[in-house]
């Protein structure tokens, strides 16, 4: 017996199953973007610190020094320095985000001109965001890529959703009474738009679980420190030593800071930037 979609699926919302309990989609539960994205949030800041200081005792000193309110300072100090990172980021965060929104119904489905406007509005104001931000930081180049490629999975998206590609957890893949008939005069995507949102969800796949995190990986361990470094007066005892920190946070009118010279924590008077983020080798050269 064919299997018919529940008026919510077409709208990538929540469905029932045939045991009568509501199903939500793959989205609503947690899909691969989501657990890459808070895996690396925890991973990736703890690999950038232990490598750059050398590990053990020098980054717990280090984390302890920075302060819990400041340890998100080191993921956001990575993505600013990087532009290939942030700009991935951006594209999986702005897609990861719009298919959650979408397994809750935002995505408008059917004809008209209406609903198509929604849905182009939809598509468009995120990525445009997205290219704006990037665009600030590291150019319009970087901003344009960033919002054309954010925009095309966004689209994707939508057209997972008409071709039927997406449905709640658990139900099986869509029937022709699921992506519509010609009997039923429902809508029935044409065999490009279905080869279309494949490659999407093949490409949004290598970004998120491939790209993403080895550009994050990479940017770990390419021995640059996630923030400033600063050459400071520090007084230690009776000496007062003119010292490289990596600044952790500012006290008053000085800086707390990792010492590269002592390897330890210190205070520094005085303080003065410099340009060259560069602490160590990176790793794939040591």
């Amino acid at each position: 017996m064919t299997e018919r979609a529940h008026p919510a699926e077409a709208r990538g919302g929540t469905g029932t199953d045939r045991g009568g309990e509501p199903s939500r989609s793959v989205d609503r539960k947690g899909g691969p973007g989501h657990t890459v994205l808070l895996a690396l949030a925890f991973a990736v800041p703890v690999t950038k610190i232990a490598y750059t200081v050398g590990g053990g005792s020098a980054a717990r000193d280090v984390f302890v020094g920075m302060e819990p309110a400041n340890w998100p300072d080191v993921l956001i100090g990575m993505v600013l320095t990087d532009p290939l990172l942030a700009t991935v980021l951006a594209v999986v965060v702005s897609r990861v985000v719009f298919a959650l929104f979408a397994a809750r119904g935002a995505v408008p489905v059917g004809g008209g001109g209406l609903r198509a406007l929604q849905r182009a509005a939809l598509t468009v104001v995120n990525p445009a965001a997205v290219g704006v931000v990037i665009a600030c930081f590291f150019g319009p180049v970087w901003g344009l890529g960033a919002a054309l490629a954010s925009y095309a999975l966004r689209k994707g998206v939508v057209v997972e959703y008409r071709t039927g590609r997406r449905r709640p957890h658990g139900h099986r893949a869509p029937s022709a009474s699921t992506t519509g008939s010609r009997r039923d005069g429902a809508y029935r995507p044409p065999p490009w738009l279905c080869r279309a949102a494949a490659v999407e969800q093949w490409v949004a796949l290598g970004l998120t679980v491939v790209a993403l995190p080895a550009l994050a990986f990479v940017s770990a361990l390419n021995g640059q420190a996630w923030t400033s470094i600063v050459r400071c007066q520090v007084t230690e005892g009776a000496r007062n030593e003119n010292s490289r920190l990596i600044e952790l946070s500012r006290k008053g009118n000085g800086v707390v800071g990792w010492n590269l010279d002592a390897e330890e924590i210190s205070n520094g008077l005085g303080c003065v930037g410099e340009k060259n983020l560069y602490v160590r080798e990176p790793w794939w050269r040591g």
